[in-house]
């Protein structure tokens, strides 16, 4: 933490509101995270000012605003700031707030006349710190009055999360403030203080009425930080988990083989934390989180050990609808589903093909190749293995790399359906298609056959056949191009009734 000698770094900009504030006779203090964190030594991501100011006063009084919502809060425009984190101020009025009937937003927003009024409605005591910043001349150095009502301060050197007032009372209002808890203990470091977490635990229920797109923004935040299994882990022993996905639940004590020295959710939080060590996207570390969430569905006693057969595919279809539930955005949601479901790909690497490499690049796509592996790679991190590319993962990596420029799709062939019906002289119809995947499943095998002159005799042979024949070459052809492993995922969904 910023010690007392310490300057604490405020850009011109924050400056500049701050003081146009005050030469119009209003009150105002900068207030909230951006406190916390120039106390932390961090950054701020935003800046928040809070003013005796009403709403039509702020705007008032600066020439490029936005006012579009119900709580007073106007952003105060600088197009000429060079940094995007400065270009936007927050300022926002004094507020007293009333009933919290939705568990979630005040009944009834007013004005405050004090600071203390405004203070009084935060959540945690590091976020109810204020500086009253020295405006009369944005270029005076003497450092900001801070004022700290409700301990703050002491709490930030404590790396404590500590509600102001009572922290029932605080959850009551706004049951959001429990998940934000543990975010802010994953994104900081710090540690929740013992009635804070009690409150948590007492009052999880809560968190039900609150919507699940804002559960998503918090869930995303925690998954997104550098510790996200220690508030997961948290949310699981403070019966707030089932609030983001009940199914996360189920991987809790479940038991896995000799391979694996940990249970499924052991095992999926381990490798969702190298996902986080890696600093992996979004897509890479929700796939790392959710990689094997159909164990408990799939988990079989056979032969002496567990068997958790076909879990890829269960898990692809649960992770979907998961992820639509915390309505998240079409594009993530596809990605996280491909990457479950291929994550079992790794094989031997004496055994399998450079087609079988296509095929799985094919599946996959190839912007997607390498984000697979980075799951693989936390799968295996997960399980307590110490290496994070044995020789087989290096020599997989080395057969992508020979197959990234090869044919993988029909669009990719030097014919297309219509150079095909030029061939046989025919319309279009279910013939085309057939031929169309036949030579893509022979090109798969032998990227030499994709050439012109090789696939126009080929057409016209197959042309040749009888179209009970083609039809079967053709149905045949397109399973070999989905995968092997598609040949079972009919039987699968239907033996756990998946869609």
């Amino acid at each position: 933490m910023q010690n007392s000698k310490t300057k604490l770094e405020i850009p011109k900009e924050v400056r500049e509101v701050s003081q146009t504030l005050t030469e119009a006779g209003f009150e105002n203090y900068l207030v909230g995270g951006c406190v916390r964190d120039l106390l932390l030594g961090r950054v701020p991501k935003d800046w928040d000012i809070t003013t005796r100011a009403t709403p039509e006063e702020i705007v008032a009084l600066f020439p490029h605003t936005f006012y579009e919502n119900e709580f007073g809060t106007v952003g105060v425009v600088n197009d000429d700031a060079k940094d995007e984190t400065h270009k936007t101020i927050e300022v926002t009025p004094f507020r007293l707030e009333s009933d919290y009937s939705d568990f979630r937003h005040p009944d009834e927003v007013k004005w405050g006349k004090t600071l203390e009024d405004d203070l009084s409605r935060r959540d945690f005591t590091m976020n109810a710190v204020a500086l009253r910043l020295n405006n009369q001349d944005t270029r005076d150095k003497k450092q900001p009055e801070i004022i700290d009502p409700y301990g703050g301060i002491q709490d930030i050197e404590k790396k404590t999360i500590r509600t102001v007032g009572k922290p029932e009372i605080r959850f009551g209002e706004d049951a959001l403030r429990m998940l934000r808890a543990l975010r802010f203990s994953s994104e900081l470091g710090f540690v929740i203080e013992h009635d804070t977490q009690k409150a948590i635990e007492e009052n999880a229920e809560l968190l039900s009425h609150v919507s699940k797109e804002r559960i998503r923004d918090e869930f995303e935040k925690i998954v997104m930080s550098d510790a996200p299994a220690f508030a997961l882990e948290s949310a699981a022993r403070l019966d707030l988990l089932k609030y983001i996905s009940p199914e996360l639940e189920k991987g809790i004590g479940v038991e896995q083989n000799k391979a694996h020295a940990y249970t499924v959710w052991e095992h999926l939080l381990r490798s969702l934390e190298h996902a986080a060590k890696k600093n992996f996207p979004l897509h890479v570390r929700l796939s790392a989180l959710f990689h094997d969430i159909a164990k408990p569905h799939t988990r079989r006693w056979q032969n002496n050990q567990w068997t958790f057969y076909g879990h890829e595919v269960v898990g692809a279809r649960i992770t979907k609808r998961i992820l639509e539930d915390l309505r998240f955005p079409k594009e993530i949601i596809e990605k996280v589903v491909k990457l479950v479901r291929w994550h079992m790909f790794f094989s031997d690497t004496e055994e399998i093909s450079l087609s079988a490499v296509r095929r799985m690049v094919r599946n996959v796509t190839p912007e997607l190749i390498w984000d697979l592996i980075n799951v693989r790679t936390a799968d295996r991190i997960g399980t307590g293995r110490p290496k994070e590319t044995p020789y087989r993962l290096r020599k997989y990596k080395s057969m992508i790399e020979q197959v990234m420029r090869d044919p993988i799709s029909v669009r990719q062939l030097m014919i297309d359906g219509k150079h095909i019906m030029s061939i046989t002289r025919t319309g279009p119809g279910p013939h085309v298609g057939y031929i169309l995947e036949i030579l893509l499943s022979e090109v798969l095998e032998d990227p030499k056959l994709n050439d012109k002159s090789l696939l126009e005799k080929r057409v016209q042979e197959l042309h040749n056949l009888k179209p009970t024949e083609l039809a079967k070459l053709g149905k045949e052809a397109r399973q070999k191009n989905e995968g092997e492993e598609e040949k079972e995922e009919e039987k699968i969904k239907e033996k756990y009734k998946v869609s």
